[in-house]
């Protein structure tokens, strides 16, 4: 028994550590996309009497008293900018009513129906800042993940379409997976005749080229971005070399579109492709091939039939490094991309560097995640089909 445990006991303080500094923060902040907790926190009375409510058309006068009454403390004691803020991300204006009514509230405007509300202001009338309000009383929400795939629950808790020229996160995500699927499959086309090479050399030839390969690891990302900006400017290298040999007349647009982020991503992550593909195809014995040749196979045909079959869980291992690494990228598409070719990864950044809206950018990486657990999911019984 003790010897069972000894390799656990031994591997403890690295998974503890592992736990605590890694997967508890990013299961806490993925949390943030189905938990709602500013209405509940500053309002308690009103999320309550909100849950209790069934939705159905205006609210009794007990909970619009509650509201109110709320509202008022809140805004003497500053704290109604937290509520203000979470509805203004469902409805917007939700905010400036909330203040609105404050100010009307302290000035002494009764407040005790939703008659009195409405007399403030008629939106208090109307079901939808109701509903919104019942969509954040808490603790758990649907909002953020629905308005992350363009969304939205409407007066009568159904869900339904955001307007079209507010649907943006449906086609930043497919412009996501497309580059990242691009940038895999030209990784792939050539990444491999590359290991391929690296793994069919002698060591005292390879190993130079094998440092070749390594060498952008040692470089940042951001300096090979930019120095790809460089190289592919209107007036750069690429552009002289190709009006040198005559392909082009004139320069050409690389940089700032999409051509850019290809080439620039492809660069970065190639090595990521060929370095498992080359470990693979080291351990692949000569001798099949020689066997192959030997019962009448071309080359060609002994290829595709003996190494070809043999070198796939490198390739799906490195395509799926790749496409999984492109996925998150955000400096090289900023940099060398123009406006419509940001990827997923510069809206997570927005929401959590300047909006501050947590529960959108988890939301966010939630969905980008999943899709994600299931192509890897795939690519590993890929893997295991294949024969040996």
């Amino acid at each position: 028994m003790t010897r069972r445990w000894w390799p656990f006991a031994l591997v403890a303080p690295l998974l503890i550590f592992l736990i605590a500094s890694f997967i508890a923060p990013v299961m806490l902040m993925l949390s943030r996309a189905v938990i709602d907790r500013d209405l509940e926190r500053a309002w308690p009375e009103s999320a309550a009497a909100l849950r209790a409510w069934d939705g159905d058309g205006l609210p009794p006068d007990g909970l619009a008293r509650t509201v109110a009454h709320e509202a008022l403390a809140a805004h003497r004691a500053g704290t109604l900018n937290r509520v203000a803020n979470r509805l203004n991300y469902d409805m917007v204006g939700s905010r400036s009513l909330l203040y609105a009514t404050a100010d009307r509230l302290a000035a002494g405007a009764p407040g005790d129906t939703v008659a009195d509300l409405a007399r403030i202001d008629p939106r208090w009338g109307q079901p939808a800042i109701w509903s919104v309000m019942r969509h954040a009383d808490g603790p758990l929400t649907s909002y953020y993940l629905l308005a992350a795939l363009d969304r939205r629950l409407d007066a009568e808790g159904r869900i339904v379409g955001v307007p079209r020229e507010q649907a943006v996160f449906g086609d930043i995500f497919l412009r996501t997976f497309k580059i990242s699927a691009v940038v895999a499959l030209l990784c792939t086309l050539l990444g491999y005749p590359v290991a391929y090479l690296l793994a069919s050399l002698p060591a005292r030839t390879a190993n130079p080229l094998l440092i070749l390969v390594l060498l952008p690891f040692w470089t940042s990302a951001l300096v090979r971005t930019a120095a790809w900006a460089v190289l592919l400017q209107t007036n750069g290298v690429v552009n002289g070399a190709l009006q040198t040999i005559g392909l082009i007349d004139a320069p050409i647009q690389l940089i700032y579109n999409r051509l850019g982020v290809y080439i620039a991503m492809t660069h970065v992550l190639l090595p990521f492709f060929i370095l498992p593909l080359y470990s693979v195809m080291k351990g692949i014995a000569p001798t099949a091939m020689r066997a192959a040749s030997s019962l009448g196979a071309s080359p060609m045909l002994a290829f595709r039939k003996v190494y070809l079959p043999q070198t796939l869980p490198g390739v799906a291992a490195g395509a799926i490094i790749v496409f999984t690494l492109a996925l998150g990228y955000y400096v090289t598409p900023a940099l060398m991309g123009g406006g419509a070719d940001q990827m997923i990864s510069a809206s997570i950044a927005f929401y959590t560097n300047q909006s501050l809206n947590w529960g959108m950018a988890a939301a966010l990486s939630l969905l980008l995640v999943l899709p994600l657990l299931l192509m890897l999911f795939a690519g590993r019984t890929m893997v295991r089909t294949v024969p040996a």
